[in-house]
C-alpha cells in the first residue's frame, strides 16, 4: 500500500545504524534523523488524539482515538487519512499489552508487533516490544526506557543500540492551549511509523485511566 509521506525535515546528526529497522513500511525511513512533534489534544473529548509534526509544522500523522469504547482503540493515519495502524489493548493483562496491527486490521495475521510493561511494578519507564514472528517471546526486540514523567525516554534495537530519544518539548503555544507535547528524534534508517506507534503504545500505558499498574 502506498502511503502520503511528506519528506520530514532532518534531526540532530546522529551514527547511522548497522541495519535498518523496517517494521511498517519502508516508505517510512530517511537516511538522515528525523525529528518529529507529538501532540495531544488535552481538551478532546477523545482519548488519544494526537498530531504528529516534523519540526517545520508539517503535519505527518494522526493519531485518533476511539470514543467510549469498551476495547481501547486507536488507529494511526497518514496526512491524507489512510489509516497505516491500528492499535488495540489486551484486555485483563497484567502488564498492559498493546497490539499494533496493519491498517484497520484487528484480524492475527495483520498483526505488527506488540508491546507490553517489562514488569508488573516500575519506578522507572521499562517496556519490551515483540515482533509478530516473534512469537515465543523468549527475548525482546526492541526496549524502551527511561522516565514518562519527565518525557525523557530512549528505544533501543535488540542489539542494545538507540534507535530513537524523545524528550518534553516546552513552548508557549503548548502551554497556553494546554497540549502536552513531546520531541522524538529517529535515527537514520529507522521506520518512524513504527516509532510513533511505539510512543502512542507508551504514552497510553503510562496515561491508563484505571490506575491499575
Amino acid at each position: 500500500m502506498s502511503y502520503a509521506v511528506p519528506v520530514p525535515a532532518a534531526g540532530p546528526s546522529s551514527q547511522p545504524l548497522a541495519n535498518l529497522v523496517t517494521v511498517v513500511s519502508p516508505q517510512f525511513q530517511a537516511t538522515y534523523p528525523v525529528d518529529l512533534v507529538i501532540t495531544e489534544k488535552m481538551m478532546s473529548i477523545k482519548e488519544g488524539a494526537f498530531t504528529v509534526s516534523d519540526v517545520n509544522g508539517n503535519v505527518m500523522f494522526q493519531i485518533k482515538g476511539s470514543l467510549f469504547s469498551f476495547h481501547d482503540r486507536r488507529t494511526l493515519v497518514d496526512s491524507a487519512g489512510t489509516p497505516i495502524v491500528s492499535f488495540r489493548q489486551k484486555i485483563l493483562t497484567a502488564h498492559r499489552r498493546w497490539h499494533v496491527f496493519r491498517g484497520e486490521s484487528s484480524d492475527a495475521k495483520d498483526l505488527l508487533f506488540s508491546v507490553k510493561k517489562s514488569s508488573l511494578f516500575q519506578l522507572k519507564t521499562e517496556l519490551d516490544v515483540f515482533l509478530a514472528v516473534n512469537t515465543k517471546e523468549q527475548a525482546y526486540d526492541f526496549k524502551v526506557k527511561g522516565s514518562w514523567g519527565e518525557r525523557s525516554c530512549t528505544i533501543y534495537d535488540g542489539n542494545n543500540n538507540i534507535i530513537a530519544q524523545m524528550h518534553k518539548k516546552h513552548d508557549l503555544k503548548s502551554m497556553f492551549f494546554g497540549r502536552d507535547a513531546f520531541a522524538v528524534t529517529v535515527y537514520p534508517h529507522v521506520d518512524y511509523a513504527f516509532i510513533v506507534a511505539i510512543v502512542v503504545v507508551l504514552h497510553e500505558i503510562n496515561m491508563d485511566r484505571s490506575g491499575q499498574d
